[in-house]
């Protein structure tokens, strides 16, 4: 049985752990790819083309709009970021199951484009951890950290939209339910309709003694 691959959204507050999870899961399973965004920001030291993102102009990000070669882009601080639809669709006929690690506004338009995407959303077990691991990164000011916090309260109003809420309390744990999360979405009989149709005319031949 032939297996297609699944586009995988995570989402989930600033703090809760996504990029840990993506990164694990990642390292530890062969049947996962790391959907890379397309961006017109500049490079920093270090960020490989194709790798990190793949670095377009202004003017060439445009274009990819226009030829809706995005599956979902939005806007942030003047520039732009999306995730490039060939090497989404490229993937997933690879049987690869591609991970997103998204907002969601982009979680949204992926699921109006593809139904069949499996969105997760990420939190911590309570807002005073989130607001500890926030803390803990050393990297933001008090008030970054309030504003992420404000934020989160707007995105908390989009949780039920989600197939799935994770708590990613200890890393392993939640790395080890998302795999088995994706792993049980493989089994389900809307994704192996030929397989049924197979199984039934087999049967059908039998029980005719064909």
């Amino acid at each position: 049985m032939a297996r297609e691959g699944i586009l995988i959204v995570l989402s989930g507050f600033s703090g809760a752990g996504k990029g840990s999870i993506v990164k694990e899961l990642i390292e530890r399973y062969e049947q996962y790819a790391l959907s890379i965004s397309a961006t017109t920001r500049a490079p920093r030291p270090g960020e490989e083309e194709g790798i990190a993102y793949f670095f377009k102009s202004r003017e060439a990000f445009q274009q990819m709009i226009a030829e809706d070669a995005l599956v979902e882009y939005a806007q942030y601080v003047d520039n732009y970021y999306g995730t490039p639809r060939a090497y989404v669709e490229e993937q997933l006929a690879k049987g690869k199951d591609v991970l997103l690690e998204i907002e969601i506004q982009g979680a949204r338009k992926i699921k109006e484009q593809f139904p069949e995407a499996v969105l997760l959303f990420v939190t911590t077990k309570d807002i005073q951890t989130l607001e500890q691991r926030l803390a803990g990164r050393g990297t933001e000011t008090k008030e970054v950290i309030t504003q992420r916090l404000k934020r989160a309260v707007e995105e908390s109003e989009g949780m039920e939209e989600y197939d799935y809420l994770v708590i990613n309390d200890q890393l392993d744990t939640c790395v080890k339910q998302i795999h088995s999360i994706i792993e049980s979405e493989h089994l389900k009989t809307r994704r192996n309709q030929a397989f049924v149709g197979k199984v039934r005319e087999e049967l059908k031949r039998f029980s005719k003694g064909e």
